[in-house]
């Protein structure tokens, strides 16, 4: 990254994204617990997802101290201003059931890095979590080019 800042400093940052079937708040230390079981329990899933591809989450999970300091990072980057990242809660139940990141490139600064992710048993609300997304994407957010692998 440049020092450039991701998104423009008058840029008030959605908290919420709501939909008829899930919707998103940012991911904080608070959802660890039910974070953790969404992701240990669908990492084959996961991996193979678009945006994943083997990639994450570890083929042997990790500790519940390291999924909570992985989401202390995420919120203080999300205060901070570095990346945004939402967890996806599901309508009527605010079960976690996915997650969504929105991170600068490392490769391109001109570029934002989108990836999202749904538990095995919810794996028929990945296209339309990935539309949602998209949508809410371009209609309230800064960015001019998306790398956001399709579904």
């Amino acid at each position: 990254m440049t020092g450039q800042p991701f998104v423009p400093s008058d840029f008030v940052v959605p908290t919420e994204l709501i939909t008829p079937r899930f919707r998103l708040e940012p991911l904080g230390p608070e959802h660890n617990a039910a974070d953790y079981a969404a992701w240990t329990n669908s990492i084959g899933h996961i991996r193979a997802t678009p945006g994943f591809e083997g990639s994450w989450p570890p083929v042997d999970g990790m500790s519940t101290d390291a999924n909570l300091a992985d989401l202390q990072r995420h919120a203080a980057d999300f205060a901070q201003r570095r990346g945004f990242t939402y967890t996806v809660l599901e309508a009527g139940t605010d079960d976690v059931i996915g997650c969504v990141y929105i991170y600068p490139s490392r490769n391109d600064e001109h570029l934002t890095d989108v990836r999202s992710w749904v538990r095995a048993d919810r794996a028929e609300l990945d296209v339309a979590l990935y539309e949602a997304v998209s949508t809410w994407l371009a209609t309230f957010w800064p960015f001019a080019t998306i790398d956001y692998a399709s579904r």
